[in-house]
């Protein structure tokens, strides 16, 4: 092959796998796409006559998607080259020196290394001091508009606090010593910062999709850009996503930038936004010392990081070095090799959920991987297993998932032991011999002995305690596998039979955590109705969705009653979910233990309940907008639903009402063009109090 026919391949293999990274379905490592992105940079540096404009090294990501609106970026957000280990890092530092040597003394640069989240990068506006907007990065200079999503994502301040500016335009962090300053709040903010889903959420959430038979996320970057592009906000603040931020730009005229990038990060902790805390500003000899500090120990953190991002300090000297077409001179990217070790198979166990899902692991000769002893791998499914030709006894490369889950990537075969046999997948279920059956397009297969299974029946136990559900604190894996293995748990009834004194007759069972996981226990019976629904496991019936059909129905005995078209038809359920929950009330064990439930006490219905409202709003999509003075804006989109109508975040052809308050802008605007229907808050409570359609 040519290195011109190479570089059309490469240039071909890049956008293939960027598009892919995109849209949250990669097919390859970060660290194989920056090898692919490498190869193709240096291949056009040798032969430029063949470098295209349109090449993949001259973009920054991919085009926004058309599902929301587009925002121009008022500062171009870059991408950042990459140091792939310390030779990269020291001809970056000697191309620093090149280019300053006449300027700067090179040998007192110093630098802020900060670590690398593997998240999804977004621009924050706010106008005085308000949360206004907020974008992703796109294409680097248009991106799309999430604000309603960022609104529900931890640590994004609504409003800044004010910080101290001086009469030389000079902002500085409160508190500052002496005086000639005054408390402000600029009018015009930039903020940069990136959108990671934390570590912990991943798992729950990755744990729950195999449960369901649905595809994983391959990492938590892909888990935090779906969860981010959801259209329905609430969906997106069920993710529990979180921010640090990086970037702080002042745009007030007059007002002068902060002279340092560490200034810069302190200025944005006063004004009230998340920094990462694990940051240092070091001359060039302390850079390696934090790269080395933190190869091993980054995998404590509850958030992903696959390097360190090294900015020169002296922001003067950023506007001297500027940028490349797609990254900025003054900044580089150390990212860390994947790390990968290569162990046995010694055996094959297989885990029931408690949807009945089995899933083969892996168990391994234990070796060390990102910072911990890997005894465990998942093998996913059969496919995955006849895919990669997996037998007992092969030495194997296992990795960590998004350096999270341990899992297998390939097979050693010039290791393989001459004695193999091809490995026969189970047709039975490991823990009540029925029979393991694959409905339609899943990839799992399932043991459909749902009641008699015992280790469906543990795994709903644990399920029925866990946070979103029940949140029994106090009663956690440990325990209620001891009280199931003696009997004394068999259903989520039986929790609420418990006393303290079964409690204290358990070995290693104290007075004090007796009492209060009896408490615990208590408590819980006055937990809102989409967390029962959600944790007595029905199929497919996720903390999201539990709440929809909630919010629609109001009670227990109404969700029971109602018919698969009445559930198919709230917007975000759909035909399969309404099957299994219509199915899931059909049986006379769930109506068993669901009527027992109500006998001790557990809360079946939220306040207001009991009754369904009328459906008088059914088939109408409202859009609120502004600022409303009698409710929140979520509760106005909440007396929609309930009431049969759709709650949307844009305005379309599809919308048929407007609701707007005090600040309505741009969705005003598009509603009159359309010739949408708009009404005010008084008008909206009036409909909501007479039970009338708008006309």
């Amino acid at each position: 092959m040519s290195v011109r026919e190479r570089i059309v391949e490469l240039a071909k293999l890049i956008e293939h796998h960027r598009f892919l990274y995109y849209v949250e379905q990669p097919e390859i490592t970060d660290f194989e796409f920056d090898k692919l992105f490498r190869e193709l940079q240096a291949l056009e540096s040798e032969h430029p006559e063949y470098a295209s404009p349109d090449s993949p090294t001259q973009k920054v990501g991919a085009k926004p998607s058309t599902d929301f609106k587009e925002v121009v970026h008022k500062i171009p957000m870059l991408s950042l080259a990459n140091a792939m280990g310390q030779e990269d890092l020291v001809h970056w530092q000697e191309r620093l020196a090149r280019a300053l040597a006449d300027d700067h003394s090179v040998e007192r640069l110093n630098y802020v290394s900060e670590h690398k989240i593997d998240g999804l990068s977004v621009a924050l506006s706010y106008l005085d001091g308000e949360f206004v907007q907020g974008a992703t990065r796109g294409n680097g200079e248009v991106g799309e508009d999430v604000t309603l999503n960022l609104k529900t994502v931890s640590g994004v301040p609504r409003r800044l606090k004010p910080v101290a500016l001086y009469k030389d335009g000079t902002v500085k962090a409160p508190p500052v010593q002496g005086g000639g300053f005054e408390l402000y709040t600029p009018a015009k903010v930039e903020v940069r910062g990136e959108v990671y889903m934390p570590v912990s959420s991943f798992a729950r959430l990755n744990a729950a999709l195999e449960e369901d038979g649905q595809p994983l996320f391959a990492n938590p970057r892909n888990a935090a850009s779906g969860s981010l592009r959801q259209k329905d906000p609430n969906r997106t603040a069920k993710r529990k996503l979180a921010v640090w931020t990086y970037f702080l730009y002042i745009l007030d005229e007059g007002v002068k930038q902060p002279d340092s990038h560490f200034e810069n990060l302190a200025l944005l902790e006063a004004m009230g936004f998340p920094v990462e805390p694990n940051r240092t500003c070091t001359d060039a000899a302390g850079l390696m010392d934090f790269v080395t500090k933190w190869q091993d120990a980054r995998h404590k953190l509850d958030y992903q990081t696959d390097g360190v991002v090294i900015k020169l300090d002296d922001r003067k000297l950023w506007d001297l070095l500027g940028n490349t077409s797609h990254s900025p001179r003054w900044a580089i990217a150390y990212k860390y090799p994947p790390e990968e070790a290569e162990t046995v198979i010694e055996s094959v166990q297989f885990d029931v959920g408690r949807t009945g899902a089995v899933t083969p692991v892996a168990c391994l000769t234990p070796v060390k991987l990102a910072g911990t002893t890997v005894k465990r791998a998942t093998l996913h499914n059969k496919d995955q297993i006849e895919r990669l030709d997996i037998r007992l006894g092969d030495t194997v490369v296992v990795r960590k998932a998004g350096e999270i889950i341990p899992e297998v990537v390939c097979v050693k075969f010039e290791k393989r032991p001459s004695e193999s046999q091809p490995f026969h997948y189970p047709e039975r279920c490991p823990a009540c011999e029925s029979e393991l059956v694959r409905i339609k397009e899943e990839v799992v297969y399932r043991c459909l002995n749902v009641y008699g299974c015992p280790a469906q029946r543990l795994r709903r136990l644990i399920h029925f305690v866990g946070k979103e559900a029940m949140n029994i604190d106090g009663v956690g894996e440990m325990l209620i596998g001891e009280l199931f293995e003696r009997g004394m748990v068999k259903t989520p009834a039986d929790f609420y039979r418990l006393t303290i004194d079964d409690l204290r007759a358990l070995p290693k069972k104290g007075e004090k955590s007796a009492e209060n996981a009896i408490k615990a226990i208590e408590t819980s019976k006055n937990r809102p109705l989409a967390a029962l629904l959600f944790g007595l496991g029905i199929r497919h019936v996720g903390a999201s969705v539990a709440e929809l059909i909630a919010n629609r129905f109001h009670s227990m005995e109404a969700i029971s009653k109602a018919g698969s078209e009445e559930i198919a038809a709230i917007d975000g359920v759909g035909p399969v979910i309404s099957q299994n929950v219509i199915e899931y009330f059909a049986e006379p064990e769930s109506q068993r233990i669901i009527s027992e439930l109500k006998e001790l006490g557990v809360k079946m219905e939220d306040e207001g309940g009991g009754s369904e409202l009328p459906q008088f709003l059914a088939g109408l999509t409202f859009v609120i907008t502004g600022t409303l003075v009698n409710m929140e804006r979520t509760e106005a989109e909440k007396a929609v639903k309930a009431r049969g109508g759709k709650a949307s975040s844009s305005v379309s052809k599809k919308t048929d009402v407007v609701v707007a308050g005090p600040g309505a802008g741009s969705k005003l605007a598009k509603a009159q063009e359309l010739g949408i229907k708009v009404i005010d808050e008084a008008r909206f409570l009036e409909i909501l109090q007479n039970e009338e359609r708008p006309s």
